[in-house]
């Protein structure tokens, strides 16, 4: 049984990325002002950048129907028996669930694992998807073990703005004028389903610390260590000044790691803006 691991852009994983590791992928659109673009492949971080913070209207969309059934079509086409599809998490949007009602087309051939990840912790799992899946794992095998396993995984976010939140509607109008004024950070959680607002921080500083001491207590208290994890840091348009502190503070946070940095996908940049920091941690896989 020859097995492909398929996921989608809101990963952080581009299709060089992905074409590396052996995985096929689906890219997020990104509308500009009625114009339909493909994250990885026709719009790159500082067009988006420039036109997320102009007068234009920028938004994010799940992928077509159209476009998740072709691609489908295109790996089943190379050769393959079987497909196992990871979407970003359901309780992020509705392209999970457009993705299981259309698999139902194909007889068995298309399994869509709703493993509640997103960013650097999506990518783990199709990578550890991958693995399963060169040992002889069937998808449906693997479908079981992504989802038993899907909330093995923590990321925390710190953003820069709460004009984007606000737009996006995940805070009130009221909430984000007072925030502004005070010069308030929110600190976001992602525990599987749901972006939630965690904390509060006076600076970006104080809320980078609060992301880094609430991971460590996470790490301690539900991953049993440091030794069972992996820690990664991710942002959205950073300099490279500013990624280059921050994974110094993370590393000297968590010296036992080698902590690597990933850019966040332009589909959470829409509702983030630039400046956002984020830390996620999620188990080593053998």
């Amino acid at each position: 049984m020859k097995t492909a691991v398929m996921t989608d852009t809101n990963s952080g994983m581009m299709e060089c990325d992905a074409e590396r590791y052996g995985i096929h992928m689906v890219a997020m659109p990104i509308i500009i002002d009625e114009k339909t673009y493909y994250e990885g492949r026709d719009i790159d971080s500082a067009a988006f950048f420039e036109a997320l913070y102009s007068d234009k209207n920028v938004s994010t969309s799940q992928p077509s129907p159209v476009d998740v059934m072709e691609s489908w079509e295109r790996v089943l086409q190379m050769g393959y028996d079987e497909i196992i599809y990871i979407p970003m998490s359901s309780g992020l949007s509705e392209s999970c669930a457009t993705a299981i009602a259309l698999s139902k087309e194909y007889e068995g051939k298309v399994y869509v694992a709703d493993n509640h990840r997103i960013s650097v912790t999506q990518w783990a799992a199709a990578l550890h998807a991958r693995k399963l899946a060169s040992l002889g794992k069937t998808a449906a095998w693997i479908k079981e073990t992504l989802e038993q396993t899907a909330y093995d995984a923590s990321i925390y976010i710190t953003v820069d703005t709460l004009d984007f939140l606000k737009k996006g509607g995940r805070i009130t109008p009221a909430v984000a004028a007072i925030g502004t004024a005070l010069h308030i950070k929110p600190v976001l959680s992602i525990q599987g389903d749901k972006l939630d607002s965690f904390a509060m921080a006076r600076s970006m500083k104080k809320g980078i610390s609060v992301m880094i001491d609430t991971l460590r207590k996470d790490i301690e208290t539900r991953f049993g260590g440091e030794d069972n994890v992996i820690v990664a840091t991710a942002g959205s348009g950073l300099t490279q000044e500013e990624k280059d502190s921050y994974m110094a503070e993370v590393r000297k946070a968590f010296p036992r790691h080698q902590v690597e940095y990933y850019p966040l996908p332009l589909s959470t940049c829409v509702h983030l803006g630039r400046g956002a920091f984020g830390v996620g941690t999620y188990p080593k896989y053998e």
